[in-house]
């Protein structure tokens, strides 16, 4: 089993070396080395996994497109080139025949007729199959604390593949469904919430580390007493490979922190990274529709939700300190350059922000 020294100096190491191999070097390989099947494997989550199991010496094999990252491992890593659409180009063949790995570890199941066919191909040919869900397959009537075994969404019509965020709860809730049904106690679901950290390309956790870091005059959210939970990348990529060394079965929620915080409390935290004073403003709901501001990570009359996060720490997730995450990915976002900052997605503009500002100020008095 990986010791928490050995996962800090591993992840301090990769940050920044992801591909180079630098990381492999303080890490002790795991005592049975695995045939690892990522379907994926790059994108947001999938380096890290990857290197990580590189670093604990598994034989990893990624099945993608091809065309993201293709190059990313070089020799290191085999890469099986297909679609997760069996209708699309070659499809699933490059998964066919009698092959079998140990593990598969599904970051990209998205639409349940993608996930259905992964699955009743790969089913008699794997040991474990680990799926990467989401904390938004719980049934929004569940209520306020949310365990693993709460209530799912439905999906009003299974036949609906069209991705939108409104859909995106009831596909992956379907999916996480097939993966149940289909494997029993080969399968492993891991439902995280907000997932953090350098590298980030929602740019949403990132927004606040970089305004709050430039302090000041900050719009904040509309329910400060409302709790905010995440994970960082670096805690569960990981922890996800370990699960798979260890074939542990079972459905993990993988919402930090440790003890509960509200947003005030999060924004309070991140306040140290700033070198003069920050002072906040509350939105109200009705100013942001009107200046058409989304604020990130930001839902006006959510209901509040806690995810319960026990089952995972039982299972060895350590959720490290927000100060980390904070300072690693403000670290991360000030060394990349100025054309991918310029290129934020759902950042409001400072010009939106102030005028934000001033109508609450008139109207707070």
């Amino acid at each position: 089993m990986t010791t928490r020294r050995e996962l800090v100096q591993w992840t301090a190491a990769s940050l920044g070396v992801i591909g180079s191999g630098l990381a492999r070097a303080s890490m002790s390989p795991a005592p049975k080395a695995l045939n690892i099947l990522f379907l994926g494997g790059t994108g947001f989550l999938g380096p890290v996994q990857v290197e990580y199991a590189l670093a604990r010496s598994h034989r990893v094999t990624l099945f993608n497109r091809g065309r993201s990252a293709a190059g990313l491992f070089g020799d290191r890593a085999e890469l099986l080139i297909g679609n997760r659409d069996s209708k699309i180009d070659q499809g699933l063949t490059a998964l066919a025949g009698d092959r079998r790995w140990d593990v598969v570890i599904d970051n990209s199941g998205y639409l349940p007729r993608h996930v259905r066919d992964s699955v009743e191909l790969l089913k008699n040919r794997v040991g474990r199959y680990v799926y990467v869900s989401t904390v938004a397959v719980y049934d929004p009537a569940s209520g306020a604390n949310v365990n693993e075994s709460s209530p799912l969404r439905h999906m009003a019509d299974p036949q609906n593949e069209e991705m939108s965020w409104a859909n995106y709860g009831p596909q992956k809730a379907e999916c996480d469904r097939i993966v149940q049904e289909k494997l029993g106690p080969s399968a492993t679901i891991v439902r995280p919430t907000y997932i953090v950290g350098p590298d980030d390309d929602t740019d949403r956790f990132t927004y606040w580390v970089d305004r709050v870091a430039r302090s000041g005059d900050i719009l904040g959210p509309t329910e400060p007493q409302n709790e905010l939970q995440w994970v960082d990348v670096r805690d569960l990529c990981p922890w996800i490979v370990t699960l798979a060394e260890n074939d542990v079965p079972g459905i993990f929620n993988t919402a930090g922190p440790v003890s509960p915080m509200s947003w005030e409390q999060v924004l309070a935290a991140l306040s140290t990274l700033a070198k003069e004073p920050a002072k906040f403003h509350w939105a109200i709901a009705a100013v942001l529709k009107e200046l058409e501001i989304d604020l990130p990570l930001v839902a006006p009359g959510r209901p509040t939700r806690h995810f319960a996060n026990t089952a995972s720490q039982a299972a060895g997730l350590r959720y490290r300190p927000l100060a980390e995450t904070a300072a690693a990915t403000l670290e991360w976002w000030r060394a990349q350059s100025e054309a991918r900052r310029a290129k934020v997605e759902g950042w409001p503009t400072p010009e939106k922000e102030r005028e934000a500002i001033e109508r609450l100020t008139a109207t707070r008095g």
